[in-house]
């Protein structure tokens, strides 16, 4: 079987081709997918050439890890699930192409068990399952934030699932102002309209490694500074200020399928509200413009690929 697939040939270099699909296993499901968002962060990388060296990492490679579609077909140990909405996170069914991500494609094959059942009346706002794990496996793994470092989407939802816990609200930072706005029962400021200095616990989701030095003198004593986002350079700061402080740093790593459950279970519930962090959707056939408009507009909160009508 083939289909149509985001192909990146090189960095910079994006084409829309077809691609032959990896034969379906019984315990397999065929997805034909109906959104795909772009990733800011890691696709940056991809598209920049600056991502560090991964296994399965290397062009030509189909990118995207945030993908909504329905089961249109199963193999033999899965055949009731034909016709469910599901959320993928990447997929790695292709003959000609690396999958070190995946999921921009008409069609994936994946695993049944990777394939999550969501609610259809989520539409685009489900591809936000990946961020939304990520935010909460961060969490899941201290304590929650006092101060977020960055208004993106990821630091939303951090936001966003800090509030729904009924923690204390935190802090935001941002340099850009345009990005204060969209709050929800939290504060956003500049970094230089904040004097504290007595954050308990502070996440960082901006990947600014040159900035790690000034979060580090924000802390309160004992206090812990949350590697939450992806970096490319190496992290270096001067010791004195973490000894007096006697810092910790945790890296907060990839989301785990038990984080996706828990994602969906919030959703469901009402617990998260995933409204208002997609601000651009456009069609695949303009996907040539879109991606460098997910990196480079700094007016773009999210990108997302609309798959619906593309033939």
């Amino acid at each position: 079987m083939e289909t149509s697939a985001i192909i990146l040939e090189g960095p910079g270099k994006l084409a829309i081709k077809d691609v032959a699909l990896c034969a379906m296993e019984p315990s397999d499901v065929l997805i034909e997918i109906q959104y795909s968002g772009i990733s800011a962060g890691t696709e940056k990388l991809l598209w920049n050439g600056t991502m560090p060296n991964f296994p399965g990492m290397g062009y030509p490679l189909v990118p995207g890890y945030e993908s909504v579609g329905i089961i249109i077909d199963a193999g033999a140990d899965n055949k009731e699930r034909i016709g469910e909405w599901v959320f993928v996170p990447g997929a790695n069914c292709y003959v000609d192409a690396r999958g070190l991500f995946g999921g921009s494609s008409k069609h994936v094959i994946v695993n049944s068990a990777r394939a999550l059942l969501i609610s259809d009346q989520l539409g685009e706002e489900a591809i936000l399952f990946a961020l939304a794990a990520t935010a909460l496996h961060a969490i899941n793994g201290g304590t929650a934030p006092d101060l977020i470092i960055g208004h993106g989407v990821l630091g939303r939802l951090l936001a966003r699932i800090t509030v729904a816990a009924g923690l204390p609200a935190p802090i935001v930072w941002d340099t850009n102002k345009a990005r204060h706005k969209g709050t929800s029962g939290y504060t956003v400021m500049c970094p230089e309209d904040d004097d504290r200095h007595d954050y308990r616990h502070i996440y960082d989701v901006s990947g600014n490694t040159a900035a790690i030095e000034s979060f580090i003198s924000r802390l309160a004593k004992n206090g812990e500074l949350v590697l939450a986002g992806f970096y490319d350079k190496p992290i270096s700061f001067a010791f004195p200020p973490a000894f007096q402080r006697e810092a910790k740093l945790r890296i907060a790593a990839e989301w785990q399928p038990s984080d996706l459950v828990m994602v969906n279970s919030m959703v469901e519930r009402g617990a998260l509200n995933l409204s208002g962090l997609i601000t651009h959707v456009e069609p695949v056939n303009k996907a040539h413009s879109a991606y460098p408009e997910a990196f480079d507009n700094s007016e773009c909160l999210k990108m997302v690929l609309d798959w619906r009508d593309y033939q």
